[in-house]
C-alpha cells in the first residue's frame, strides 16, 4: 500500500505546509512527477504528488490547470516558493481549494529531490513490509498443511489471514470445506468451473477471477496432470499483489496435499492388489500374513466378488479403499457381502459390472468365476448390472455365449438336416430326449408306433456318430436342440 499525503506531510525535515484540501491528505500517493507545462496530465497516471515552481502559472490558467489536475486524479500539488513566486498565487489557492485539492506549500531550501527519495523510500517500505507479511502468512500456511486436517486447515487459515471467505470444491463443484462470511455464495461459480474443466485451446487450466461492485473472487483449478478439485477465494475489496502471492501459495499447498493424498492411496491400492492377487489364488495366508505387516487385515464375514467393466484407472479409483485389481478385460473388487451394494453404483458409472453370490475367503475363485459370468451376460444383454444369483434362475444356457453355443448346435445337428428330406428326425430326438429315453411315452407324443421312434433313433445315432444311452452324449444333444427353439 503507498503512503499517504499526511505521512509525507508530516516527516519535519521536509517542512512542507497544506494550504488547502486538509480533508484529503489520507490519499495515497503512488509517485512524485516534477513538471513546469502548463498541462503536465498527458504525462500523468493518477494518484501522484505533483511538485511545481509555477513557471507558467498566472492568475489566469491556475483555475483550468487544478481543474485538469483533478480530473486525472492527482494526490495533491506540491508548490515550490522562492524560485519563480516568492508565495503561492492566490488564485492557484483559491482554485485548490475550490476542487478540494491539497496544496502544499514547498520552502525554498527543501529540493524536489528530497520529496521524491522521501516518497520512495516510504513505498519500498510498505512493499517490503508487504512481502515480510506475505512471507509470513505464507509460513503460516506450510504449517497448517501440515496439519492431519491439511487442506481444511489451509482453507481456514486463507479466509482468516486475507478477512474474506476461502471454499475446496471437488471435481464437481461440491463444497467439501468452507470458510468465512460468504463461503455459502461458491453455487453461483458453477458455471464458470466448466471453462477452468475444458480451457480453450487445450492448454493447461487457468485461474479465473471475478468481480462485482460488492465482491472480488478468485477461483484456482488444483491438480497436477488434471483437474482434481477448485479453490475458490472471495474478498469485499480488490486483490492486492500480496493478497494474489498468498492465494496462490495456498493453491500450491493445496495441489501438492491433493497430490500426495492420491499417492498414498495409490501405494495403498497397490498393496490390495497385491493381497487380491494373492488371495485368488488361493494363498490365503500369505494374504493375511502381508496386511499384518502393515497393520491391516482381511475383512471378516462373506464376501462378494464383483466383476467391472470399463476403464480400469477410473474403475481402480472408484473402488476407494476396497480390495480392486485391474485383470484382461476388467476389474475384479472384493467387498464385504453387506458393502456390496453401496460400491455397485460408483462402479457401474464407467460400465457393465457382474456380482458374484457372497462366497468365503477359500470360495474366492469360485466368486470371481461367479461375477464373471455375470459380466459377461451384461455385456451381451447390454445391462449395466448383472448379478448371478438372478443369473442362474434364467437357466444353463443363460450362462453360456450365444454366439459359440449357435455354432456349436448347427455343427453337431447338420447331419440331421442335411438327411435328404427327413426334417421328423430332429423332432423325434427331441421328443425321445424330453421323455428322457421312455419310448413309449416319446412314440405317444410324435404320434408314430414304438418301432418307428426306435428306427429313427438307430439312425440320428448312425448319422451323428453318438451313442444315445450316453448321458453326456444326451446332454450335448440337449443343449443343441435348445439353442434351435
Amino acid at each position: 500500500m503507498a503512503p499517504t499525503l499526511r505521512t509525507v506531510v508530516r516527516r519535519l525535515p521536509l517542512k512542507l505546509g497544506v494550504l488547502t484540501g486538509q480533508d484529503a491528505l489520507d490519499r495515497p500517493v503512488r509517485w512524485v512527477a516534477v513538471s513546469e507545462l502548463e498541462d503536465p496530465t498527458p504525462f500523468l497516471e493518477g494518484g501522484e504528488l505533483v511538485l511545481t515552481t509555477g513557471m507558467r502559472l498566472d492568475a489566469g490558467n491556475a483555475g483550468p490547470y487544478v481543474d485538469r489536475l483533478v480530473g486525472k486524479g492527482v494526490t495533491g500539488l506540491g508548490f515550490g516558493v522562492g524560485l519563480g513566486h516568492e508565495a503561492i498565487p492566490a488564485g492557484l489557492v483559491e482554485a485548490a481549494a475550490r476542487a478540494g485539492l491539497p496544496l502544499i506549500e514547498v520552502p525554498r531550501d527543501t529540493p524536489f529531490v528530497a520529496i521524491g527519495k522521501l516518497v520512495s523510500d516510504l513505498i519500498a517500505a510498505e512493499q517490503y513490509d508487504e512481502i515480510r507479511r506475505a512471507f509470513a502468512t505464507q509460513g503460516r500456511l506450510t504449517r497448517a498443511a501440515l496439519l492431519p486436517e491439511g487442506p481444511r486447515a489451509v482453507v481456514d487459515g486463507l479466509a482468516r489471514e486475507l478477512g474474506g471467505w476461502a471454499a475446496l470444491l471437488d471435481e464437481a463443484g461440491a463444497v467439501r470445506h468452507a470458510a468465512g462470511a460468504g463461503a455459502g455464495r461458491t453455487a453461483d461459480l458453477l458455471p464458470e468451473l466448466e471453462r477452468l474443466r475444458r480451457p480453450a485451446g487445450g492448454g493447461a487450466p487457468a485461474s479465473l477471477a471475478l468481480s462485482t461492485p460488492r465482491e472480488h473472487v478468485i477461483v484456482h483449478p488444483l491438480g497436477a496432470r488434471r483437474v482434481r478439485g477448485f479453490f475458490a477465494v472471495g474478498l469485499d475489496r480488490p486483490f492486492t499483489p500480496v493478497a494474489h502471492t498468498v492465494v496462490n501459495a495456498a493453491g500450491s499447498l493445496l495441489t501438492l496435499a491433493i497430490e500426495h493424498g492420491r499417492e498414498h492411496l495409490a501405494a495403498e491400492r497397490r498393496v490390495r492388489s497385491a493381497v487380491l492377487r494373492l488371495l485368488l489364488a488361493g494363498q490365503v495366508r500369505a494374504a493375511q500374513e502381508t496386511l499384518e505387516l502393515l497393520g491391516d487385515g482381511l475383512p471378516g464375514g462373506p464376501l462378494v466378488v464383483l466383476a467391472a467393466g470399463g476403464d480400469q484407472e477410473a474403475v481402480l479409483e472408484a473402488a476407494g479403499d476396497e480390495f480392486a485389481v485391474a485383470a484382461g478385460d476388467r476389474t475384479v473388487v472384493v467387498v464385504a457381502a453387506d458393502r456390496a451394494e453401496d460400491t455397485v453404483p460408483a462402479l457401474r458409472e464407467h460400465g457393465p459390472v457382474g456380482i458374484g453370490s457372497p462366497v468365503g475367503l477359500d470360495d474366492l475363485r469360485a466368486g470371481l468365476d461367479q461375477a464373471d459370468r455375470a459380466l459377461a451376460s451384461a455385456r451381451r444383454a447390454a445391462e449395466p448390472v448383472m448379478r448371478f444369483a438372478d443369473l442362474a434362475g434364467q437357466g444353463l444356457l443363460s450362462l453360456l455365449d450365444p454366439g459359440m453355443t449357435a455354432a456349436f448346435s448347427s455343427a453337431l445337428l447338420a447331419p440331421l438336416r442335411e438327411y435328404g428330406s427327413r426334417a421328423d428326425l430332429l423332432e423325434s430326438l427331441r421328443a425321445y430326449l424330453a421323455c428322457n429315453g421312455h419310448w413309449d411315452a416319446a412314440a405317444q407324443r410324435l404320434g408314430v408306433h414304438r418301432h418307428t421312434l426306435r428306427y429313427r433313433m438307430r439312425r440320428v445315432a448312425e448319422l451323428l456318430g453318438r451313442d444315445l444311452d450316453d448321458p453326456a452324449a444326451r446332454a450335448e444333444l440337449w443343449v443343441a436342440l435348445a439353442v434351435t427353439e
